[in-house]
Formats: C-alpha cells, structure tokens, sequence
C-alpha cells in the first residue's frame, strides 16, 4: 500500500453539560460527579424521565453573524461556540486561508426542532409567536454546519450528515476522505444538537430512557439519559499542519461505517453491522486488533445497545476482546445523539494527550453478557496511542473512526 495523505487534529472545542470548553470536559472526565440532573428546558412534568445532561447558557459565539442573531437555534450557537474554541485552539488564522481550501462537515438529528416546538406551541395556546418565527429558518439539520462556514468564511465543501446519533462520526469519515483525496487542506468537522420535546418523548414511547443518570454495561442499567451540545475538531492535512509549526493532538488514522439493514430502531442483536465498520475502521487505519489501546464505545445504556456492541467488539478484537480496556462516557455528560461522536472523538483525543483512560461512568456491577474489560471508577492511567471510538443510529447507521497518537 503506498503513501497517502495524512489527517491531524490541530484544535478542539467542545460545549457540553460538564461546560462550555474542552477544559471542562477534560477535568470531568477525571472527576466522580455525573452532569446529568433535573431538565429545565421544557417542562417534563408528568413524564416518566425528567433528567437530561443540559447545557447551562453560554455567552454568544463571537462570530456569530448580525444576520443570525435572531434566527440562529440553540444547537446553532452551540456548534459556532465549539468552532470558535477549536480554531483559537488550533492557532489557525482563518482569515488568512484561502477559502476554497476550507472546507465544513458538521452533524446534526435535531437541528432547530426544540425552538420549531417552540413555535408550534405559541400557536396552539394562541400566545405571540413573533419572536419565534424567524427561528423556523434554522430548523434544518444542516443549520449548524451552515453557520459555521458563514461564520469563518469557508467555501469548500461542505455536509451535513444526518443519521441519528452516528451524524458527527460520519462527518469526521468525511473529513478525512476530503484530506486523504487532496479537496481540503483544513476542515472543521463535528457535531450539533440540542434537547427537544419530540426526541425526549420519542425515547420515552421506545421505553429507552432511565429515570437515573445512565449505567452503560451495567446489570441493573435501565436505559439511555439524553444530553446536548456539540463538539468541533480542527482536521489538517499533514503538509499544512507542519509547514505552520501546528502542535499534532491526534492523528485522524482511519474510519468506515456500514448499515445493519436490520431494523428501524434497534441494532442487530449480533452487533454484525457494527462489527464490520469497526473491521474496516482499523483496516482503513492499518492498525491490527491487538494495537488498539481503548475503545470508546457508543455504550447508551440501553440493554439491546449494549450487548449487541459487546458482541461487535468481541468480533472485531478477536483474541484481544478480554484486555483491550472499554467505557462509555454518556453516563457523565449524557448522549448527545448528532454530535455524541464528535464529543467522544474529542473525549479519544484527550485519552491520547493525557495517558488517560476515563471510566465508564456510573458503572456498579458490570453485566456478565457484556465480557469485555469494562474500566472502572477513577480510569486508568496508562499510555494510550491508538483508540477506536464507536457510533450507531437508529436504522442500524454504525460508524467507527480511529484515532492514533502523532
């Protein structure tokens, strides 16, 4: 196999329940304490869940556009803040770039929905609605990745990935195929999405949610807990990267999704959808199982999500299924459904900066069906170069990128 282009990440930016920048995320990953707590969005009373992993209210992005004051949604604003972060991060000066070279994948399963709620909501109970109606124009999906490249001036390619909670995973696979092919130079590339009523309730009427912060691989788990936020990486190809003296966080080695053509909501019971793309992620990645270091796995709580990945991971490790160490991190933060594998990609980036495993979060007594080393409270402290980091949707959309230290 001959040589082919390479995709660094330069910069990271992150909003989430534990706060609005990456250095929050960092310091909870070490921490003991869950960010999930009581929802304060929208009202959930009479509902079964009233818990999510919420984002308080953060200042407004810099950049955002006079344009956009108005109409720009919460999951907007929140990808233009994780943006912002990531280029200060990465010390790019954007302004400087030509603009063609630049290039925007950014997903997203909500998009505007919670403020189209909002809408909808003044009309029924007939209360003004003018105030929320020049929001409708940023209920597409395609509404943070939009603003994002208005905001710094990007004119390359540009995608919206929206395949439920694999969105920002698929974006990062884009990305990396623009860098690898030679169409961008940099691209900022993650996830946005905010809580909405109709997602809340929708994983309700699937009996999916836990009335207590999630337990991933645990025995007594109850479900999933929802989370909002976003989370943006700068991706450089190599060339750019070192010809500017950027410090190297991570290498974007390899990606590959697949589907499980099997049914709407749930996975394949078997995890053979998601064992094929983690397959070929590590191929893509020319890295052998027993190379991996850490698996962050998508780990929702969810008793089918949870065993069927169990079993991916045993496919696709084979003889190192036992020892390559395994944890979710939405019992801390939540899952951020379009952006959940851009924060958790971050999340791998930090593992790699810091020698770090962090734990599965909330983890009691983990689930004898699931026989993989699910690392527990306090994480591991121990070199990490290569990390796997999975992501499924609904309609069986499984991605899994690899990350590997520089």
């Amino acid at each position: 196999m001959g040589e082919r282009r390479r995709a660094f990440v330069t910069g990271l930016g992150a909003i989430t329940a534990a706060g609005p920048t990456v250095a929050h995320l960092r310091a909870a990953l070490r921490g003991t304490r869950t960010f999930i707590g009581p929802l304060r969005r929208f009202d959930a009373t009479g509902l079964k869940v009233g818990i999510a992993g919420e984002v308080d209210d953060a200042a407004e992005p810099r950049r955002l556009p006079h344009a956009a004051r108005i109409r720009a949604s919460r999951s907007d604003r929140f990808a233009l803040v994780a943006a912002e972060e990531a280029v200060a991060s990465s010390g790019l000066a954007m302004d400087a770039l030509p603009p063609s070279r630049v290039a925007v994948a950014v997903g997203s399963s909500t998009g505007g929905m919670l403020e189209v709620e909002s809408f909808f909501e003044a009309c029924v109970l007939q209360r003004a609605r003018g105030r929320f109606r020049p929001q409708l124009l940023s209920s597409a999906v395609a509404s943070p990745g939009d603003l994002v490249a208005t905001a710094f001036g990007a004119t390359g390619r540009r995608l919206s990935p929206s395949t439920a909670c694999s969105s920002s995973a698929i974006a990062l696979a884009a990305g990396l195929h623009w860098i690898r092919s030679g169409a961008a130079d940099v691209v900022l590339v993650g996830g946005s999405d905010g809580l909405a009523r109709m997602t809340f309730s929708g994983f309700l009427a699937l009996q999916a949610m836990s009335p207590t912060p999630c337990r991933p691989f645990d025995r007594q788990r109850q479900g999933m807990s929802l989370g909002e936020g976003a989370a943006i990486l700068v991706l450089e190809a190599e060339d750019h990267a070192r010809g500017r003296g950027a410090a190297l966080l991570a290498e974007l080695a390899g990606a590959s999704f697949s589907c499980d053509a099997s049914h709407l909501t749930a996975p394949h019971p078997g995890g053979h959808g998601a064992a094929q793309a983690f397959t070929e992620a590590l191929a893509d990645a020319r890295v052998r199982p027993d190379e991996v270091d850490y698996v962050n796995a998508h780990g929702t709580g969810t008793v089918q999500n949870d065993l069927a990945e169990s079993q991916a991971l045993l496919h696709g490790l084979g003889a190192a299924a036992t020892r390559v160490p395994v944890s979710s991190t939405k019992g801390l933060i939540g899952h951020l459904l379009g952006a959940a594998g851009a924060v958790e990609a971050v999340i791998s980036a930090i593992a790699i900066q810091d020698l770090f495993i962090p734990p599965n979060f909330n983890l009691t007594e983990r689930d004898p069906e699931c026989p993989i080393d699910v690392v527990g409270a306090g994480g591991r402290e121990q070199p990490v170069h290569i990390v796997a980091s999975n992501s499924y949707g609904f309609g069986g959309n499984n991605c899994t990128v690899v990350l590997r230290r520089p």
